[in-house]
């Protein structure tokens, strides 16, 4: 049986998939986070909170997309070629108002042919949290 310390990276590959029923909440009680490299990409994550006795999984939305969901946003807000938008930037600091985002993401729904909830739309801050929930709608399909 293995054992993960915090900062220790493990592979998908050779972690039970059934992580959560291998070990006990007390053994991952010093464990913050694992990055589980997947297809040589090491972009999802594990997290463990001492406040709660689960592991919670977070995965980023593929590079690709979030370029794409940039590039969306950069159209839908007028902004000059040269603006850097990245995953961690936010729409209210672009200078979108609430009419702004509605329009970004209508314009998120044509383009990946997807449907968002308004409960969803309300809780997209971030180029990041837009690409999330795409990848997320993406794979409900």
């Amino acid at each position: 049986m293995a054992t993960f310390t915090a900062g220790t990276p493990i592979c998908m590959k050779s972690a039970s998939c059934s992580l959560k029923h291998a070990y006990a909440p007390s053994r991952l009680s010093s464990l913050s986070l694992i990055s589980l490299p997947i297809s040589g990409k090491s972009f999802p994550s594990l997290s463990s909170s001492k406040l709660a006795s689960r592991l919670q999984v977070f995965c980023a939305a593929k590079p690709e997309t979030v370029t794409k969901v940039c590039e969306i946003v950069k159209k839908q807000l007028a902004l000059p070629d040269n603006s850097e938008v990245t995953g961690e930037s936010k729409f209210t600091v672009l200078g979108a108002d609430s009419l702004d985002t509605v329009e970004i993401v209508m314009g998120l729904e044509e383009e990946f042919g997807i449907s968002v909830e308004e409960e969803s739309a309300q809780s997209i801050l971030t180029v990041q949290d837009a690409a999330d929930l795409i990848e997320k709608l993406i794979g409900k399909k």
